[in-house]
């Protein structure tokens, strides 16, 4: 190369070499992070748009974690996790009538979101139609697009409460789908939905020949009934993949720890994935994991007892004030209808935040589905809950 060349070159160089690619730019931000950028510009903020436990992680699994670190237990385990983990998760699972080997049939991985990521990029292959159903966890739909996917929005209705049924995967033209992701108990609805109700979901799957991601890290956050998979249904434990962790349920959400389960083929493409991107899920959160599954098992109850007392608070609060409330019956969060007279989800939000320092997220952050409602998380104390709710209140009843 000549000099005349190289300086040619440097002067292309700082013509940004660097260009995020046309996937990355077409993705928007997160509508969710944008309002917490907001509300932390502020003082004397009440947020109920986090979707994480106001709880601490039970001692038994922070102390089997700090153990391991005593003990120097900071090496990378088998791509897959440690196998006592696997076989502990494998038999947890029975609870929900799912059975897999926990050799071939489980990964742990660094949160479910990871798990998610690595399911989309293991599974779709360039222009595959992903079936959504929505308003749905914000990471679905980019997931999908960098996987090189296409994705198709299954809009969930308020009539339904926002249960997916074959109507709605008949109207959003889900027959062509080749993967179909969706998460019950839901994120941001709340809604749950039974095996009496799943069971039309997985004939419509098995009719049209869609494979099935369910996110299920709510499954411990059922407060009516018990939490149904559709993997359990017949002829559906073949062509789904299930995702759980211990964020939410055992309050473990910067141990970072999820898992897949799933038939051996997709959890063997999902394991090359996870293997090239993140070798292992970390090893300290894996030991905290195992006593959490051993152990643990009171404090989740008495975490979800909590929780229940505080989504009927809510509730009941949003009822006095005449604000429209869909039920939740599962998760932490409860997605009200934006009250007269404002027309759209973000004005309000915007301006309740400007008024009375309360946080909550618009509804279209998660979605088709979503327009006309919030989000308010009960993941948080009940004295707060308790003053976010009079804010409000004073908020909406000043506009009447």
């Amino acid at each position: 190369m000549s000099l005349d060349e190289a300086e040619t070159d440097e002067s292309e160089g700082d013509e940004q070499p660097l260009v995020p690619s046309q996937r990355v730019q077409n993705t928007p931000p997160s509508g969710i992070r944008r309002f917490f950028e907001l509300a932390e510009e502020m003082d004397d903020v009440i947020s109920l748009g986090v979707g994480e436990p106001d709880f601490t992680a039970p001692w038994n699994a922070r102390e089997a974690a700090i153990t391991s670190l005593e003990r120097g237990q900071t090496s990378y385990t088998a791509n897959r996790g440690m196998r006592e983990l696997r076989e502990r998760i494998a038999a947890d699972a029975e609870r929900w009538d799912l059975s897999y080997d926990p050799d071939e049939e489980v990964i742990v991985t660094a949160g479910a979101s990871e798990a998610i990521d690595a399911a989309f990029r293991a599974l779709v292959d360039p222009g595959d139609t992903v079936a959504v159903a929505q308003p749905c966890y914000v990471s679905y739909e980019p997931g999908v697009r960098f996987a090189g996917g296409e994705v198709l929005p299954v809009p969930t209705r308020a009539a339904d409460e926002f249960k997916l049924t074959p109507e709605v995967l008949d109207d959003a033209g889900a027959e062509a789908a080749d993967l179909l992701v969706y998460c019950f108990p839901n994120n941001p609805t709340g809604a749950t939905m039974s095996v009496e109700e799943l069971a039309p979901v997985a004939e419509f799957c098995k009719a049209n020949d869609i494979g099935v991601l369910s996110d299920e890290i709510y499954a411990d956050l059922t407060y009516e009934g018990d939490h149904a998979s559709i993997a359990a249904l017949p002829g559906m434990r073949e062509r789904t993949v299930v995702f759980n962790g211990f964020s939410k349920a055992y309050a473990m959400t910067g141990l970072r720890l999820g898992y897949a389960m799933g038939p051996p083929g997709a959890i063997e493409a999902i394991n090359r994935v996870h293997q090239y991107a993140m070798l292992s899920a970390p090893t300290t959160a894996q030991y905290a994991a195992i006593e959490a599954l051993e152990s643990c098992a009171d404090e989740v109850a008495e975490m979800r007892r909590q929780y229940d007392r505080r989504r009927q608070f809510v509730l009941s609060r949003f009822a006095e004030m005449g604000v429209e409330c869909f039920e939740a019956t599962g998760a932490f969060y409860v997605f009200p209808e934006v009250p007269d007279p404002w027309e759209d989800a973000s004005t309000f939000a915007e301006e309740l935040l400007e008024a009375e320092s309360v946080a909550m997220v618009p509804g279209d952050a998660f979605g088709a589905g979503g327009d006309g409602h919030l989000r308010a998380s009960y993941a948080t104390g009940l004295d707060d809950l308790k003053e976010a709710m009079h804010r409000l209140e004073r908020f909406v009843e000043g506009a009447a």
